[in-house]
């Protein structure tokens, strides 16, 4: 097992933990000689995000060279098709709005000039230049008009339900005239993502219903798009959570396939389904290319000149695959420990740039030939390697009904299991489709190694309904919430009291999102813990399918809405709020303002809940955040809270 930082005598601080950089969004250019990618800092001017752009050889040859600073999403370039120059965004609330601009490389991957070649108020949501290097596709919502103007200066900002999302269209740009020209074929739907034909044909373009999460993510379909006179061929329905629309060719035939959640399954593994588009009509014959493998596609990416590779999420750590398409069979390249992400690749497949994490080491840009060995490129937090962690190790361990799982536990800092019992905080991942990889993870959601700095054991666990074992190990969690998923969150907890690691009469439990219901219901089940912390978590399953983004999804999960009838429900067997007059251990509960995802009622709704049956919990709500915590003030109060929390019960 490697060791964490050997010789290191840092401390870990709050300030630390927040204004660390991220590496993000890297991109090979087509000919394989140079990678671009963004570094972030979450507190930035402001207390907001600030990105970079970066570019550098891509066999290290050459150290990084910083472009362009910017925001957070404008620190996702793309390259033109003849890697010489790099697209970026900037912040639509900019003077102006969103500009496209386009940076021109000179010898060694020096800027030569920056270009600004078009500004538009209603901000660019993508971009992607196309092939014949003189035509940017660009995704982006309708400018206001006066009229939006005058309404706004007088406060005149009254929402018809459904049309107070702005629609994002297909636009293309001619970079030579500046023109720019929508795509009308398309109608009033929401567009999505885009990936074009390797030989320059037609792009493929996926789109929504509406701009809402629900229904949108359940009406996606495919449509054709020629570049050149725009015209629009349907392909039809695409699934639940279609993404990443991905070409290939096997003898003269050109396919194409796309992510989504298993057909027939709301709730579920993701699985790659492919097609063959026909010369007219809607397309027909989808075929499931991942169907009975115990892996999960994370990402699918397009290769120019070969057939697609993927990455897939395998227990705690992550593969590299190529399809093969003479069986249409996904075939491992590689693997490798904890996290592997942001997959991108040359025109010819041979070099890859991805971001990689392991147990001790951050998310930075590696890049190499396919088959490896990656060098690192960025170095996007140093400082890390002077604090001393806790030492991090994979369990693997039986549920119940003897079905096989993992997770990872973080030992106090400076401790070895010898040294315990320790207390033990139990952080349950959210999603439920998620996961925990052997992955460096440090924020104010994920704070393991923060607790494990004050002398806590954290389990980090990996129950049923999650990611990395195949759509069977997903599946099971519909509309039985808190049952399997919650007994094996036990099993892991049992299993290090009974190995001495933890003491029995000091647990706690904690969770964000999915994780901050299982935290909920582990109180509302058991006394066993003697504190709790909820983050944006889930309550009431039947109000979440009524109010949250995700509300398809949310009634899958608690297995039943109120407008089914007078009742009994199932969500309300499966929700923590019918179980709160059994709940005695002591609870934080957080949450931000302005929530969608899990809005903030979940919160106030256990708030009263706890303060009718005289519990002893904290409320805490922070303004204009959403579903996480951005604002650097916000995310090192969490951090002091959260582990003064623990102090305090522990």
């Amino acid at each position: 097992m490697p060791r964490p930082n050997p010789g290191a005598t840092g401390l870990l601080t709050a300030d630390l933990v927040v204004d660390l950089a991220a590496a993000v969004a890297p991109a090979v250019s087509p000919d394989g000689r140079l990678v671009a990618y963004g570094l972030v800092v979450s507190g930035g001017r402001d207390g907001r995000p600030q990105g970079s752009v970066w570019v550098t050889a891509a066999d290290g040859s050459t150290p990084p060279r910083r472009l362009a600073d910017g925001t957070a999403r404008g620190s996702a370039p793309t390259w033109a098709p003849d890697s010489a120059a790099l697209f970026l965004t900037s912040d639509p609330d900019g003077p102006g709005g969103a500009q496209l601009r386009r940076i021109r490389l000179g010898v060694g991957a020096d800027a030569t000039g920056v270009q600004e070649l078009t500004r538009w108020r209603g901000g660019i949501a993508d971009h992607r230049p196309l092939l014949d290097a003189r035509t940017v596709a660009l995704l982006a919502a309708d400018e206001p008009t006066a009229a939006d103007d005058r309404r706004a200066a007088e406060r005149d900002d009254a929402m018809v339900w459904g049309r107070h999302l702005p629609v994002t269209r297909m636009r293309l740009l001619d970079l030579e005239t500046g023109a720019l020209r929508t795509v009308d074929g398309l109608g009033d739907r929401h567009v999505v993502e885009l990936a074009q034909r390797p030989d320059g044909g037609p792009l493929a373009v996926l789109t929504w219903s509406t701009p809402e999460l629900d229904p949108g993510v359940m009406t996606a379909e495919l449509h054709l798009v020629d570049p050149g006179a725009a015209a629009v061929q349907h392909l039809g329905p695409v699934g639940f959570e279609a993404r990443s629309p991905t070409w290939w060719q096997h003898d003269g035939v050109w396919h194409l396939a796309h992510l989504v959640v298993t057909p027939g399954h709301l709730v579920g593994g993701l699985a790659v389904i492919d097609t063959v588009p026909p010369a007219t009509g809607p397309a027909v014959g989808h075929r499931n290319l991942t169907a009975g493998m115990s892996v999960c596609p994370t990402e699918l990416v397009q290769v120019a000149d070969g057939p697609p590779l993927a990455l897939f999420a395998d227990g705690l750590d992550t593969a590299l695959y190529r399809l093969r398409p003479e069986s249409a069979r996904f075939d491992r390249v590689s693997a490798a420990p904890g996290t592997l992400a942001g997959l991108s690749a040359s025109r010819s497949g041979a070099t890859v740039a991805l971001l990689a994490s392991t147990a001790y080491e951050p998310r930075n840009v590696h890049a190499g030939p396919t088959g490896g060995p990656l060098v690192r490129l960025s170095d996007a937090a140093p400082e890390l390697r002077g604090i001393r962690w806790g030492v991090q190790e994979r369990l693997d361990y039986r549920a119940a009904d003897g079905l096989r799982l993992d997770g990872l536990l973080i030992l106090p800092v400076g401790r070895t299991r010898a040294d315990g019992p320790f207390p033990l905080v139990t952080i349950a991942h959210g999603g439920p489709y998620s996961r925990y990889a052997d992955e460096f993870a440090l924020n104010a959601v994920d704070c393991g190694q923060w607790l494990a700095a004050a002398g806590y054991a954290v389990l980090l666990p990996n129950p049923r309904g999650g990611s990395g074992r195949g759509h069977a190990f997903a599946a099971p969690v519909a509309g039985a919430v808190g049952g399997d998923e919650w007994t094996d969150v036990l099993g892991g907890i049992d299993l290090l009291v009974e190995q001495g690691v933890a003491d029995p009469g000091r647990l706690g439990i904690a969770g964000w999102s999915h994780g901050g219901f299982l935290a909920t219901w582990a109180v509302a089940r058991t006394d066993r813990f003697k504190a709790a912390m909820t983050g944006a978590g889930i309550s009431d399953w039947g109000l979440q399918a009524g109010t949250g983004d995700w509300a398809s999804i949310d009634a899958a999960l608690g297995g039943s809405t109120g407008w089914e009838g007078p009742g009994p429900h199932l969500h309300d067997r499966n929700s923590p709020i019918s179980h709160a007059s059994g709940i005695r251990t002591p609870v934080l509960i957080l949450h931000g303002e302005e929530d969608t995802n899990v809005p903030l009622g979940q919160a106030l709704h256990l708030h009263r809940a706890l303060r009718h049956f005289g519990v002893e919990h904290e409320f805490v709500v922070y303004p204009r955040e959403g579903h996480g915590l951005v604002e650097r003030a916000h995310q090192l109060d969490a951090l002091r809270r959260i582990r003064a929390w623990y102090d305090r019960w522990l």
